[in-house]
């Protein structure tokens, strides 16, 4: 029997993380498609073309319109969703592959601020368009878990055919508005439905702390050290010793529950505590643990992975016994 050629299709194969997953899963052996709005290859920050990027196929498609990329469906053995949105209608993107810290605290201020929510019902309704939260991290997931499913494939696997979805650790509250959050679970609630329903295929969530590069995202590189290392304080405080982490989630248990315990079960204080603790995660590492979750092979892998799972997954702790081991 011929191996089975495994290929994936990668929605927003040309942003930070797409492309890193398209660069990793050719290197692993598989096939990758690319759908985006432009449909145009990636190119590094300075316009560069590397030579892995013409063995993708790039085409052009709206998540939310499945007639653009339905025809790829069925030759496909796994589907990577990418494309999400930090901030509401913000130009905080543009921001930080330019490196622009001012525009990026704009963004960001501006976007917190209006984060509010409205008791206009018709305000509320303006939310679902263009570059919100709702339409770009939960319903261009959910338009395209729907058509995978639907799609007949014309590829056999020896297991179900996997919908990774790229989630995240509630650890941006309050600086990142609870939108981004809840609507990344709501995501993840319904996919799972879909799933659960069609034993053909598995739904598998990733959920990375704060993502960096230090070359094609330096903006983030001192923030990413700063959390780093309150990491690696906080993982070697004594039991019961009183660090910042720990005053932020006693703090947080006087607050009230949140007004949607079943996307957000704990408060902002929580949330602020997690990100003392958990460290933030390489985009090389994220495109790993999801390749390995689109691996055909893999059919264990399913439901949420935090950064500590991510880490065993991809086994990180056994290549860093072994490079200390290399130094020994």
């Amino acid at each position: 029997m011929e191996p089975l050629v495994q290929k994936i299709l990668v929605i927003g194969g040309n942003g930070f993380v797409g492309s890193t997953v398209c660069r990793t899963a050719l290197a692993r052996g598989m096939q990758v498609a690319s759908v985006s709005p432009s449909g145009r290859p990636w190119q590094t920050p300075k316009g560069h073309t590397p030579g892995w990027v013409h063995k993708v196929e790039w085409h052009q498609g709206d998540a939310l319109k499945p007639e653009t990329y339905a025809h790829l469906l069925p030759g496909v053995t796994a589907v990577v969703h990418t494309i999400g949105t930090l901030f509401e209608k913000s130009g905080y993107k543009s921001a930080v592959k330019d490196g622009s810290v001012p525009r990026l605290l704009s963004s960001a201020v501006a976007a917190v601020a209006g984060s509010g929510r409205s008791a206009n019902p018709l305000e509320r309704e303006d939310k679902k368009r263009e570059g919100s939260y709702a339409l770009i991290n939960r319903d261009s997931a959910l338009t395209v878990c729907k058509a995978f499913i639907d799609s007949q494939p014309t590829v056999k696997v020896p297991g179900p055919r996997a919908f990774v979805y790229i989630s995240a650790e509630d650890c941006n509250r309050p600086l990142v508005p609870a939108g981004y959050i809840e609507t990344k679970r709501e995501a993840e609630a319904g996919i799972e439905s879909m799933v659960q329903a069609n034993p053909n295929y598995r739904g598998v969530y990733i959920r990375p702390s704060l993502i960096y590069h230090p070359h094609y995202r330096p903006i983030i590189s001192p923030v990413a050290a700063l959390l780093d290392l309150s990491a690696t304080i906080h993982s070697k405080a004594p039991a019961g010793f009183p660090t910042p982490s720990a005053l932020l989630q006693t703090l947080g248990g006087l607050l009230p529950r949140p007004s949607r315990p079943e996307l957000t079960p704990d408060s902002a204080l929580h949330a602020m505590a997690r990100a003392l603790t958990i460290p933030p995660i390489h985009v090389d590492h994220v495109a790993e643990a999801i390749c390995i979750a689109a691996d055909n092979s893999r059919v264990d892998v399913r439901g949420p992975y935090g950064v500590a799972q991510i880490r065993e997954l991809i086994g990180w702790h056994q290549k860093g016994q072994r490079q200390v081991e290399a130094h020994a």
